[in-house]
């Protein structure tokens, strides 16, 4: 029995080989993207540990939020003081031209986030009903707001927008903006209590306690950042770990904290001391693929960031090292790249067994197409052959209707003459003095001429709706052109008696007490 996959079998397998791929491809896409949320998240917190400068670490967070929604739109409304209403302070794309502008309470998307103290989200700003009614923002389609809240009391608005009809903001995109307002409020709330620093000097005490308070915020932060966090002095000792590194490498602080961690595998040594002194030089180390151990032996793939930290004098006291466990993505990588492997032998194995059945068929279409020439030739030799005989037809349906037409003439020709010279004067033999036998002759005669022109007569009579033999003969004479007297005396009857038959032919005709002239009418039918 013959076990070869059809056609339509390779295509089906091969359909769902694709499918199967592009379901792949969409979860690794998903995977890339949130990899890159927590790339531009860690980064930014990187951002905000070394910086001080508001507006530059606002826009960095602004512009990292946008960059992963795929939108060139954002904005960032901050409080004024005596918080009568909040100020567009920075801007991208659509809000750069709308920086400095102000809205109070409930106006616009930055009052509604600010009365609400909560999420907004708008999928058509055109026809909002709480909208601005600014023509200028016309523009706008989906915008999405989210407060910068802190203690209950609102700081600002931070925001994205689409200017396109078709574009909308997905639960990822939101969960982004929300994480990235996090870090905007840290950032914001780190700028002003270094501002605050700054304008009051003098009050060390209370400056050290915004700095306590500053530094337990980085530890809240710190501590509830889902990526494994250690910090190290110049030594290299730990000093600090947060719960994450905890749960990742199965190790507790009071074994780590005072020690030099020891859980890099010997083979990852050299690269690890190349970093090592790349960051001690000043170098920023940032997502670096390495492996750790875990307390139970188990090497773990993990990306590495890693930032010196300073003292007020701006020397160097030792680094902050971000970890991030990239295992399972590894092997979600190779285990892709095997399944992209086998579907490229499948693809080749189904491609070289429809490439020969493609030659099969290829054979086959050039045998269809000789028969089809050599068909089309037959039917142009029958054409010609077909043409030649319609000419023919032609042709022999001409002389046919001439000799129809020769026949008719001959016929009344012969009626006519038959009785215009012959049927008056046997009449008139009739009407003699004739014996017996005289008269049978006579009417032998009279019978045989009849039947010598009954073919034609008859054909004249079915033209004539059924008129009589005298009825006929005056017809006949009609046609002719002859007057009432001489058809009288033609057939030897009274003119009144010639009125009385053109009156019934007339019946006949079905021409009664109409305005049409007797001789053309006959002649027409004829």
């Amino acid at each position: 029995m013959d076990t070869t996959p059809s056609v339509q079998d390779l295509v089906r397998q091969i359909e769902t080989l694709k499918l199967e791929a592009q379901r792949l491809k969409t979860a690794e896409e998903a995977f890339h993207r949130q990899n890159a949320s927590l790339k531009a998240l860690h980064e930014t917190s990187l951002g905000l540990i070394e910086k001080l400068d508001q507006e530059e670490l606002l826009e960095n967070i602004l512009e990292r939020a946008a960059s992963l929604s795929n939108t060139e739109h954002g904005y960032i409304f901050l409080l004024e003081p005596g918080e009568e209403y909040v100020q567009l302070q920075f801007g991208m794309g659509f809000f750069k031209s709308q920086l400095g502008r102000r809205v109070t309470k409930g106006q616009g998307m930055g009052g509604r986030v600010w009365e609400t103290e909560a999420l907004v989200v708008v999928k058509d700003y055109q026809n909002w009903p709480r909208r601005l009614p600014d023509k200028v923002l016309n523009g706008l389609r989906s915008i999405v707001g989210i407060p910068l809240k802190k203690d209950r009391r609102v700081l600002g608005v931070i925001g994205l927008a689409h200017v396109e009809m078709d574009r909308q903001f997905s639960d990822e995109d939101i969960a982004t903006l929300e994480r990235f307002a996090a870090l905007a409020l840290i950032a914001l709330e780190k700028s002003r209590l270094y501002a605050d620093v700054r304008y009051e000097l003098a009050e060390r005490k209370r400056t050290e306690e915004i700095l306590r308070e500053s530094e337990e915020r980085y530890r809240t932060f710190l501590e509830s950042s889902p990526d494994p966090i250690v910090v190290y002095d110049m030594q290299g000792v730990a000093t600090y770990v947060n719960p994450a590194f905890e749960q990742t490498f199965h190790l507790s602080r009071e074994e780590l904290l005072g020690k030099q961690i020891d859980f890099v595998p010997a083979e990852s040594w050299p690269e690890t001391k190349a970093a090592i002194l790349r960051m001690q030089s000043g170098q920023k180390i940032s997502l670096f693929e390495t492996r750790r151990l875990t307390r139970e032996g188990k090497i773990l793939d993990v990306q590495l960031s890693s930032t010196l930290y300073q003292d007020r004098a701006g020397r160097p006291m030792g680094n902050i090292v971000t970890l991030r466990d990239i295992s399972d993505r590894k092997k979600a990588q190779e285990e892709l790249d095997r399944y992209h492997g086998h579907l490229e032998e499948l693809v080749a194995e189904r491609t070289a067994e429809l490439a020969q059945i493609n030659r099969k068929l290829e054979l086959e279409i050039e045998e269809r197409k000789r028969a089809e020439r050599s068909l089309k030739k037959r039917e142009k030799e029958l054409e010609a052959q077909s043409h030649h005989l319609e000419e023919a037809n032609t042709a022999l349906r001409v002389l046919l209707k001439q000799r129809e037409d020769d026949k008719k003439e001959l016929g009344e020709i012969v009626v006519r003459n038959v009785q215009q010279l012959v049927s008056p004067y046997l009449q008139g033999i009739f009407d003699g003095r004739l014996d017996i036998r005289q008269r049978t002759l006579a009417k032998i005669l009279e019978t045989n001429l009849s039947n010598i022109i009954s073919p034609f007569s008859d054909k004249l009579a079915s033209g004539m709706v059924q008129l009589t033999p005298v009825e006929i003969r005056v017809a006949s004479l009609i046609k002719e052109g002859k007057t009432n007297k001489e058809i009288a005396e033609v057939l030897l009857i009274a003119k009144n008696t010639v009125l009385f038959h053109r009156h019934n032919i007339r019946s006949k005709l079905s021409i009664k007490n109409k305005k049409i002239n007797l001789r053309s009418h006959l002649l027409a039918m004829t």
